[in-house]
């Protein structure tokens, strides 16, 4: 079987091959080309589309390719439903969904800086996901600490410090020049690292991934930075003649169809239908 995608992949288009690999076809060959060319490219190499819109392979609601994948194969492992919730979270930047979202999209975002070539990627990323299923299958339930004594008891303490800090200082310094980066990020380019941003601001990015909830609204970077993405989609709706496929990528959304989920999820509409009466207007 051959399947075909769009290029440089970070997620569910590493995920999906590996999935297919170890569960569906051990020879499945995977191509990567230019999103405008993957339905052409796919009838010329009788290839089968997947991760894109309006393809059977594709995201259904809040769910990503991977999990329909496993829906169609009805693979019953226990360890690829850890694994699916992970992917999701990480592909779909719900990252409450699973802890180790985050950490798969790190990951999955550093390789993808470092390997140009899609193929030598893809199979990097096959070790990841080795790896991934033997722990989801042997090691989930283990804890770093928990064969360390003297490690768990620092851990401890060291929580019950923080939780006993109370949340009435003052505001810190960080927290304006924080939100003044965000809005020009927010006006140009829309990335976030969090880790350039913590550098930027002289912090530990732990520290600042922990703090940031309590000065932005009660909610963590990614819901933060959603939101304000939603926000700006939004007035590019009401301000612009940008198609949302446009809008989408303006934004920060790896395509359309992530753009609608994470709309409808923000605002409980669809992004056609809000342009629509919108212009009614």
């Amino acid at each position: 079987m051959k399947w075909i995608t769009r290029e440089r992949p970070k997620i569910d288009r590493i995920a999906c091959p590996w999935l297919i690999r170890k569960f569906v076809d051990t020879e499945a060959e995977f191509i990567y080309v230019p999103y405008s060319e993957v339905l052409l490219k796919s009838k010329e190499l009788d290839a089968i589309p997947f991760d894109i819109p309006n393809v059977e392979f594709t995201h259904y609601q809040e769910q990503c390719t991977f999990d329909y994948i496993v829906k169609k194969y009805k693979i019953d492992d226990p360890a690829i439903q850890i694994i699916a919730g992970i992917v999701r979270g990480a592909d779909t930047d719900r990252h409450d969904i699973a802890p180790e979202s985050s950490g798969l999209w790190a990951i999955s975002a550093g390789l993808s800086y470092n390997i140009t070539d899609d193929y030598k990627l893809l199979e990097s990323g096959m070790v990841i996901y080795d790896a991934l299923y033997s722990w989801a299958t042997h090691l989930h339930k283990q804890n770093h600490l928990q064969n360390s004594p003297f490690e768990n008891l620092l851990h401890e303490v060291y929580n019950k410090f923080l939780n006993e800090k109370k949340s009435n200082k003052k505001t810190p310094s960080w927290v304006k020049e924080l939100k003044e980066i965000i809005q020009d990020q927010i006006d140009s380019q829309f990335t976030f690292d969090l880790k350039q941003i913590s550098n930027d601001l002289e912090l530990n990015p732990s520290y600042l991934s922990r703090e940031f909830s309590k000065y932005f609204e009660d909610l963590n970077f990614g819901d933060y930075i959603r939101k304000l993405r939603i926000e700006k989609a939004i007035h590019l709706i009401e301000n612009s003649s940008y198609t949302l496929s446009e809008i989408a990528y303006m934004t920060g959304f790896s395509d359309q169809s992530h753009f609608t989920r994470i709309f409808k999820l923000q605002t409980g509409k669809n992004p056609s239908l809000y342009r629509k009466k919108t212009q009614k207007k």
